[in-house]
């Protein structure tokens, strides 16, 4: 039986995004390859600004000096173009675009022209040193990213994104960067670890069904990262990584409430068997989580690849 379908009522209210429960009329982020038309959206735009703090406070600041580095020495730079990956709701713009310095013109790319368009009018105006940033919107799928779309980019980014992609897909964007010789920051990718306390029996059995679920379908999900390394550093780029977990406490209860059903659902889809162990478990989970009693790591990680400069990145 499905978590969503374990007679809670409340369980209708997940949102699309934080599990696999969906409801009519929500839409995708992104599509990252041609799928069956009548397949649930990956996300919602609710949950992409439920978790858009948690996000901010994660994403890993020891990355900004070596990216700050890299486009201060790019060539030939009046300004830095920023295209922006599955964009979804322009959170990575909104943390990153006011944290360098500089004119920025920001491409955002995402499926969904509902989404594109609501990041573009919340996008930033002003740079960390008051200069402009301006933006752009292209409609289309970030799998088929190619070195040409990047002529004259001086950084990648995505946020939450290379868990959803195979590693073919994954090696298509290194590919692109690479010989574009563009840099990219691609954030917040799943681990594959949650902390949660007090510790409760069953944590680990549904830890290890949502990663198999995280990797349904050829999916990276936990994996990744160490795959992201492996494709940039075979192309001669400079990886660094660092983790960029979310930390919910009780000021975090919508957010750790959203992400508990997703988790737990996407688990059970996974492995049915668990569904009556489950049911109690997130009834005893979203009780704590209700009393400000309990507390969630989830791990996260950060990379910066550094590619080598090329003559294409102007």
């Amino acid at each position: 039986m499905d978590a969503a379908a374990s007679g809670d009522p409340a369980r209708s209210e997940v949102i699309a995004g934080a599990g696999p429960v969906t409801r009519p009329g929500e839409r995708a982020t992104v599509r990252l390859r041609e799928t069956d038309p009548e397949e649930p959206p990956r996300y919602a735009p609710e949950w992409l600004q439920l978790r858009e703090s948690a996000d901010a406070a994660a994403r890993a600041h020891d990355l900004l000096d070596p990216l700050r580095i890299r486009l201060a020495n790019l060539p030939g730079k009046a300004g830095v173009v920023v295209h922006d990956l599955g964009c979804g709701t322009g959170s990575m713009g909104r943390w990153l675009a006011p944290r360098l310095d500089g004119p920025q013109h920001w491409i955002l790319h995402d499926r969904d022209p509902y989404l594109l368009h609501f990041a573009a009018v919340a996008s930033p105006r002003a740079a960390a040193d008051g200069s402009r940033v301006t933006v752009e919107t292209r409609r289309g799928d970030v799998a088929r990213l190619t070195p040409d779309a990047l002529i004259g980019a001086s950084l990648v980014t995505a946020s939450a994104l290379l868990d959803v992609l195979t590693r073919e897909e994954v090696d298509t964007l290194a590919e692109a960067c690479t010989g574009a010789g563009c840099p990219a920051l691609l954030t917040l990718s799943v681990a594959g670890r949650v902390d949660l306390f007090p510790s409760l029996p069953l944590d680990t059995e549904i830890a290890e069904a949502f990663n198999a679920h995280q990797r349904r379908g050829g999916l990276l999900g936990p994996d990744a990262v160490t795959a992201a390394c492996e494709a940039f550093a075979d192309r001669g780029a400079t990886v660094k990584v660092h983790p960029s977990p979310w930390r919910l406490g009780s000021a975090e209860q919508a957010l750790t409430e959203q992400w508990l059903r997703g988790w737990v659902g996407a688990a059970v889809e996974e492995r049915p068997e668990l569904a009556g162990r489950a049911e109690a478990y997130l009834a005893e989970r979203l009780a704590a989580n209700a009393a400000g009693a309990l507390r969630v790591v989830l791990h996260h990680s950060d990379l910066l690849a550094l590619a080598r400069p090329t003559g294409g990145a102007a």
